[in-house]
Parts: C-alpha cells; structure tokens; sequence
C-alpha cells in the first residue's frame, strides 16, 4: 500500500486543528485509509467515539490493527461505501475527511447520504486537492512518464473548483460552506530509490505505464529516478503541493 499518512504528513495538522474534536464527540471518518486521522479523533474523543470508513478492505484491516496496538477501545473500522452506506441517521456529531471524498460517482447524493448521518448543526470538515496544475508532484510524475499532459478535473481533482464543492454540498443539504487555501509539501520517500517505489504503486503510474514498451518503461524509470534526485532534501524527497480545507454544516 502506498504510504498516505507519510505523503500527506504536513496536512495533518491542518485536518486536526480544523476538526477541533470535543470530548463527547462521535466521528465519522470518510475515506479513512488506515485510519490515522480516525485514531487521532479517538483519542480526543475520550466521552465519545470514531468511525472509520473506507473501500479498501486491506487499508481497513490495517487501521484495526494498528488501533489494537495502540490500545484504542473507542474506534472501530467498515469496509463501506460512504455513497450508499446506511449510517445510523442522525447519529455522528463530526464527519471528517483527509483527501477521501473526491472520487463519489454522484457527489451530491454522497453527501446527502454523508448529511443523513449527521445530526443538525454538525460540522463537516474535509481536505481536497486543488487543480493538477497546482500540483507539482503531479506534473513531475507525469513528465517522467513522458505525458505533457495533466491529469482531468475528475477523480482526485474533481473538487477543485471552489464553486462546484460549494454547488455539491449546499444540494446536499449543507450550509455554511468555506474553502480556504493550503499549501504544503507532499512526501515520496527517505531517497530517490524509496520515492521511485511508492510511485509504482499509484493507480496513476499504472495508467501511464500501460501506455509504453519495455524500453521506453525503463527510459521512464530513470527519468523518474532523477526527478526524485532532484526533490530530495535532508529529510527526504518533497514535492508542492496545494489543497483546499472545506468546512460546512450539517
């Protein structure tokens, strides 16, 4: 599994000071991953509990594993679709989400079915990427594999426009919409060799590997070694990078 916590480190803090959990809060995590910022909401809510929830049963089964280790008795984890999960309505006082929302098939229903889950009043908060043409690690990876070209307004980049995360979550049924600016460093790996490998990984490279013959693969792979030369740092390889930090209301 590609390592998120690692890659999105410096936008953790702005995820957990935005949510500003409260004792007595019950969390529902959307996209969890392996459930770092599910486990992190735990802890805070020492009166309450979190949820995690996530499509990837591998990343599941590896955030119950690590909330074990840590001893945490107020998190559990769900292998589940937030578009069409039946969340106990009305129950969760906090949704939170750290780049998990931005692949829904019909966005506005997402997050109705996200709203239902949420009682009155309660605050969503979420991070989501900006435009790929404010993504340095994305337009680094891509020329490596030989693309000019950057990746669409969809997938990960289907919130980037701020008009349209504000149109999708005011149809849900969500008010006091802001979107403010983040920017950080994203990180790949310790060295060039590590940041290479991480990459492989990514459903992104694997799109733009079926593209190329086995000699143009490896001429990609050097390119790509040296890109991550070229981003390495004392403290690893790092890239720009740019989000926006969405809260709302239920």
């Amino acid at each position: 599994m590609f390592d998120y916590d690692a890659e999105l480190s410096r936008y953790y803090r702005h995820l957990v000071e935005a949510t500003d959990v409260h004792p007595g809060d019950t969390i529902l995590d959307i996209g969890c991953g392996t459930g770092q910022t599910t486990r992190e909401a735990a802890r805070h809510a020492t009166r309450g509990s979190a949820l995690g929830v996530d499509v990837s049963p591998a990343m599941v089964t590896r955030a119950r594993q690590l909330a074990e280790a840590e001893n945490l008795h107020n998190v559990r984890f769900e292998q589940a679709d937030a578009q069409v999960h039946p969340f106990p309505p009305a129950h969760f006082t906090l949704g939170v989400s750290r780049f998990g929302t931005m692949f829904f098939s019909d966005p506005v229903e997402a997050f109705a079915n996200i709203g239902r889950a949420l009682r009155p009043g309660a605050r969503l908060v979420q991070l989501v990427w900006q435009d790929s043409g404010q993504q340095e690690w994305a337009a680094e990876i891509h020329r490596a594999f030989g693309s000019d070209a950057l990746p669409p307004a969809t997938g990960a980049f289907s919130f980037a426009d701020p008009a349209t995360v504000d149109g999708v979550l005011t149809a849900a049924g969500f008010t006091e919409v802001n979107v403010t600016e983040v920017r950080e460093p994203v990180y790949y790996g310790a060295d060039p060799d590590a940041a290479v490998e991480a990459v492989q990984v990514l459903e992104m490279a694997s799109d733009l590997l079926t593209r190329l013959d086995s000699e143009e693969t490896k001429q990609a792979f050097d390119r790509l070694h040296s890109t991550m030369a070229a981003h390495t740092t004392s403290d690893g390889v790092w890239f720009d990078s740019r989000a926006w930090l969405v809260t709302a209301r239920r």
